[in-house]
């Protein structure tokens, strides 16, 4: 049984309005209840942070012969209109492509008028003649008759009069199938004057003069209840500024306590063990590539925990640079692990190690799940002991049983599909809780500087910049699928010259879809346009053992076309293949089609791409023509910001931070800096925000578990 001390009781007290439940409101329905509940709103305090989506200048209600007047000469008019009628016939229809079309003749004491919806298939289950409804939306005129298309509507109770705000805006609210704005705004109208007084501030009258921002329960007056569009926005700020600095206050709180709490070994870098490293890489570094390890290498000559960011665009060469940071640690007689998020991206990096290792004394081993019983004991003995010095591996590393001797370097690759707590269990291998392992971590998707201040806050950044020499240019185009005959005439021809190519589909195995799948499509291929050429496939569902044999044999030149799925989106290098083909390319997401691309082109021979797709959607058309215009994975990574919106990119899924409901970026970037600027003031001034206890309580309610700051404060 749970106890309620004396003072959550007072709380409960005081906040009876924002606690109250939805069902404990006056006319709330089963069926408005558990639409509300689909919306995430079970209290009132949800109805409050339900935030309008836009506004309206709303005419309020008149007749449908007031409402020609407004059109006047004019076919249409963007301004919006209410207008209380009674249906006459509701007609339901298909139009062209199967697409539903409901028409609906309405009249009142003036005259009558067509409303028509498209693609709304359920509204004809709702109306009906004889029905009183009241329609929200825009005039135009089609063959003499007064018509809207697509209104916001509904039935007229005389009991509930409709929501509307004094003067001429109106609030429109994110709604659903069973209930509409105008109910929300009716809600949230009814309990907003008793609820706004019990909103505490966690923000001093002195900040937010400093800040020149309302209280907080203003700014929620401000966006339901405007009396112009800019006090409506002066409130959102005020709310988006709150989400940026939670984040940014547990993102500040975090690096706080790696600082000073916690500590990392101390390793040595000087000309002589620069010299040793520089004499296993058999060619000379970039100037970018050498001022990336020289931060490094000024991070761990300290016992501060290194949290770096290493990024870099596709094939700048990042792996040689973290070997580098890996035998920091072996000089030093310590061990580094190298953790990777798939088995065939953690098999090419054991391999690219230990080809630039061959013939010295440093000991390296692979821990994947795909080990059996007796080896994985055999290795996580050795490790433990310190008999390995640099480990590559998968999730594996994070289990229990895998325990270091003397880890000082932990490098994780392609940060963002793991996610904040998983880059937290890598460092914990020691026994003493506060030792931890120096962090770099790698991701050759470039993150604007939007999200690098986010989700990837806590981190220092270095960016290597250009290719290394030699490397050639990759040219892309977008080809219909009509044509790609043309295409694989043309990677035939590149393999009767010597040269490899891939093909890249969305499927392993072939569905009822229409889309193209590797076993299939290989076979296809083979004795089709491909014929005479020798073409292997791979796969995430394949054995380790098989995948490698097959990849070996591509290496070696045994086959000419790998056909494979996206598991060979990241760390596949094989210089001889200068040609993809990716086939449905607009199902690909534009990180994944500028990874695939950068398989190609990586040795001297000029790379091609072939991006084979008849996009149907506009934000498909949109990934595609960037990829087609730039190899710049900086510009592409922005661009994908744009199209997609943070929440997605960096999939906020995987890294568990929840996703701004109110702030927006790149919109909202000053406001992101702002937040930055004051949390990293705040928390040096109290690092554990002891006397800030409703701020603390917050950050802990919305960032706690995701950054995992239950150690920390």
């Amino acid at each position: 049984m749970v106890s309620c001390s004396s003072q959550d009781m007072q709380n409960i007290g005081e906040k009876k309005h924002l606690l109250t439940t939805i069902s404990e409101l006056p006319q709330m329905t089963q069926d408005r209840m558990s639409a509300l509940h689909e919306l995430g709103i079970y209290r009132v305090s949800n109805l409050l942070k339900h935030l309008p989506t836009r506004y309206e200048t709303h005419h309020g209600g008149m007749t449908i012969e007031a409402a020609k007047t407004i059109l006047g000469d004019r076919d249409s008019s963007p301004e919006l209109v209410t207008i209380e009628t009674t249906i006459i016939k509701v007609s339901p229809g298909w139009r062209r492509g199967r697409k539903s079309k409901l028409e609906v003749a309405v009249e009142d004491e003036t005259g009558r008028m067509h409303i028509n919806w498209f693609n709304q298939p359920w509204v004809a289950r709702a109306l009906h003649p004889d029905m009183r409804i009241r329609v929200h939306g825009s005039l135009t005129m089609h063959k003499g008759f007064l018509q809207m298309n697509n209104p916001r509507w509904e039935e007229i109770d005389d009991d509930e009069p409709t929501a509307t705000i004094e003067g001429d805006l109106r609030p429109v609210y994110r709604a659903n199938e069973h209930i509409s704005s105008s109910v929300i705004a009716k809600l949230i109208s009814d309990v907003l004057d008793d609820a706004l007084p019990e909103i505490d501030d966690h923000l001093t009258d002195e900040m937010l003069r400093e800040l020149e921002m309302p209280k907080l329960a203003d700014a929620y007056a401000m966006c339901h209840k405007p009396e112009e569009e800019a006090q409506a926005k002066e409130g959102r700020r005020r709310i988006a500024y709150d989400e940026l600095l939670l984040l940014q206050l547990g993102v500040m709180m975090k690096r706080h306590h790696r600082r000073d709490t916690m500590r990392a070994p101390k390793l040595e870098w000087n000309d002589e063990i620069k010299k040793r490293i520089e004499a296993r890489i058999p060619f000379t570094l970039t100037k970018s590539q050498q001022q990336v390890v020289e931060e490094i290498a000024n991070d761990i000559m300290t016992s501060i925990p290194m949290n770096r960011l290493l990024q870099g665009d596709v094939g700048s060469g990042k792996t040689v640079v973290a070997l580098h940071a890996m035998l920091m640690a072996v000089t030093c007689g310590a061990q580094a692990a190298m953790m990777a998020p798939t088995e065939l991206l953690a098999e090419q990096h054991f391999q690219t190690i230990s080809n630039l290792l061959k013939g010295s004394k440093v000991k390296t081993a692979l821990l994947t799940s795909s080990l059996s019983g007796k080896d994985r004991k055999k290795l996580i003995l050795k490790i433990s002991e310190g008999e390995i010095d640099i480990v590559v591996g998968t999730h594996a590393l994070l289990t229990d049983d895998v325990v270091f001797s003397n880890i000082a370097i932990a490098i994780t690759d392609e940060q963002h599909r793991f996610g904040v707590q998983q880059r937290a269990l890598l460092r914990n291998k020691s026994d003493d809780k506060h030792s931890i392992p120096h962090t770099l971590v790698m991701t050759a998707t470039p993150i604007p500087r939007t999200l690098s201040l986010t989700i990837f806050g806590d981190l220092d950044v270095s960016t290597i910049n250009g290719m290394p020499p030699g490397r050639s240019p990759i040219t892309t185009r977008l080809v219909q699928p009509a044509q790609s005959n043309k295409v694989y005439q043309f990677m035939l021809e590149l393999i009767h010259k010597g040269q490899q190519g891939y093909v890249v589909v969305p499927l392993v195995e072939e569905t009822e879809s229409g889309l193209k799948s590797a076993i299939a499509h290989a076979e296809s291929l083979r004795t089709g346009f491909l014929q005479g050429a020798s073409v292997g496939v791979v796969h995430g569902r394949m054995k380790s053992e098989e995948r490698e044999k097959t990849m070996q044999e591509f290496r070696e030149g045994q086959l000419d076309v790998l056909v494979a799925t996206t598991v060979i989106e990241v760390g596949v290098d094989i210089s001889n293949a200068t040609m993809m083909i990716i086939e449905h390319a607009d199902r690909f997401g534009l990180a994944q089609l500028h990874q695939l691309r950068g398989r190609v082109g990586r040795g001297t021979l000029p790379g091609v791409c072939a991006l084979i797709a008849s996009p149907t959607t506009e934000d498909a058309l949109l990934r595609l023509e960037t990829i087609v215009e730039t190899t710049d994975g900086f510009r592409i990574a922005e661009r994908d910001l744009e199209i997609r919106g943070p929440g997605e990119l960096f999939g906020a899924k995987q890294s568990g931070i929840a996703p701004f409901k109110v702030a927006r970026l790149p919109r909202d970037f000053e406001l992101l800096r702002l937040a930055r600027r004051n949390a990293v003031k705040w928390i040096k001034q109290d690092p554990t925000l002891q006397h800030s206890p409703l701020l603390k309580s917050r950050l802990m309610h919305a960032h706690g578990e995701a950054l995992g700051l239950g150690d920390v404060a």
